[in-house]
């Protein structure tokens, strides 16, 4: 008979009721483990946290690594563990084998018998440590640099999954489950507003995420004013949202269709990229506005209200417009610096710039996705921002909703 392979794990906080603790048994036993829970302390109050002590057995080694390496991200470290382990990095833009795959939940390290908040959370980078300094961050594989202390292994890590609580108050609460399109959209407006509305309160920032039908729909107007009213604080997009929002302020069409008539134009197949050319003419949207071309639209609204954006480029781009990131890690690394302080992302009608983005954030940051397809929020739920709430609607009717409710409680 042989001798089982045995690691003991500790979880804190609410593991019950926020069902942490059935996924961690489940992940056992559906790795062909055992367990067996030394001890279980249930929190006497809601606000109580939980601590149980579990024994884990595994027939190998190896066995026993993956079971740890699965229910790790649920909150389950190691009883005692040491300080954690850093191996020098070999060659620019590669990790070490072995290297520690971030996720995009609190995480934290042990440095000299000392728990550190890792910093610049994102999911699928790795971790840089600077001992000396006792400090740990997030980084992408391309930005490593030969010699960078980089963290491997799971020894001295922990992780802190977000947890749900059984009395459930608000949308972002009870609504984390898969898009529907039945949900009552005015419930989901009014609380996708006053999560905004207290993102501002906190002196935090709302990014914008936003697809080119947010203007073929009628919407840039409405868009505009909310970064007039302070409730757009960051912009990411593509060239296409600013060509067309400045489509419209030139032509008064999108694509070619006018907004007022919402019938094809004689020409107007040609306006986009007139657009485009007298944008580049002038140098670039900036110029555009200082010289008077550009009255109104997003992009308008933007450059006057210093509203930072990042514009980053796809392989099907007409032009492009001279502020679009071609180089797709530079865009990256534009993105990273501008998400510090970010507390809501709303996103609008555009698959791709929305899994991008998700991708950056970290967990805490609350999240909306409306676009017309629900596989667009499903999309962005399956690659790990679980903190997403979906709503299937056209961009125009979602946003003149969110505008009128967010009128309700004031501007800026």
């Amino acid at each position: 008979m042989s001798v089982p392979h045995v690691e003991f794990v500790e979880m804190t906080g609410h593991i019950v009721d926020s069902l942490l603790l059935p996924k961690v048994l489940d992940a056992i036993l559906s790795r062909g483990g055992r367990y067996h829970v030394e001890t279980l302390r249930l929190g006497q109050r809601q606000d109580d946290p939980s601590f149980a002590r579990l024994e884990v057995r595994a027939d190998s080694p190896e066995q026993l690594e993956a079971i740890l390496a699965d229910i790790h991200p649920h909150g389950a470290v190691p009883a005692q563990p040491g300080d954690c382990h850093t191996v020098a990095a070999d060659m620019p833009g590669a990790f070490p084998d072995g290297f520690y795959c971030s996720t995009n939940f609190r995480t934290q390290v042990k440095l000299s018998g000392e728990w550190v908040d890792v910093e610049d959370q994102e999911m699928d980078c790795g971790i840089v440590v600077d001992p000396e300094g006792g400090a740990a961050r997030c980084i992408p594989m391309v930005s490593v640099k030969t010699g960078d202390r980089i963290l491997v292994g799971r020894q001295g890590t922990r992780v802190f999954p977000p947890e749900a609580e059984m009395r459930r108050h608000e949308l972002f609460e009870f609504m984390a489950s898969p898009v529907s399109s039945e949900r009552p959209k005015a419930v989901s407006v009014r609380e996708i507003a006053s999560a905004m509305r207290k993102t501002r309160a906190a002196d935090e920032k709302v990014l914008a995420v936003l697809g080119p039908a947010v203007v073929h729909t009628g919407g840039s107007e409405l868009v505009a004013k909310l970064i007039r009213d302070g409730f757009i604080n960051v912009l990411f997009a593509g060239n296409a949202l600013a060509t067309h929002d400045m489509e419209q302020a030139f032509y008064g069409t999108s694509l070619g269709v006018s907004l007022d008539k919402g019938l094809p134009t004689d020409e107007g197949h040609e306006h986009h990229l007139r657009t485009i050319n007298t944008i580049r003419r002038l140098g670039g949207i900036k110029q555009a506005v200082e010289v008077g071309k550009l009255k109104s639209g997003i992009m308008y609204e933007c450059l006057t209200r210093s509203v930072p954006f990042i514009l980053a480029g796809s392989i099907r781009d007409d032009g492009p417009l001279p502020e679009v990131i071609t180089d797709m890690l530079v865009a990256q690394d534009a993105m990273r610096r501008l998400i510090p302080g970010v507390g809501f992302c709303l996103m609008v009608a555009t698959t791709l710039h929305s899994v991008a983005v998700g991708n950056l954030l970290p967990a805490w940051v609350k999240v909306a996705c409306v676009d017309i397809s629900p596989a667009t929020v499903t999309k962005l739920m399956d690659r790990g921002s679980t903190q997403t709430v979906g709503i299937v609607s056209d961009a125009e009717p979602f946003l003149r909703a969110l505008v009128n409710e967010l009128e309700k409680g004031g501007a800026a």
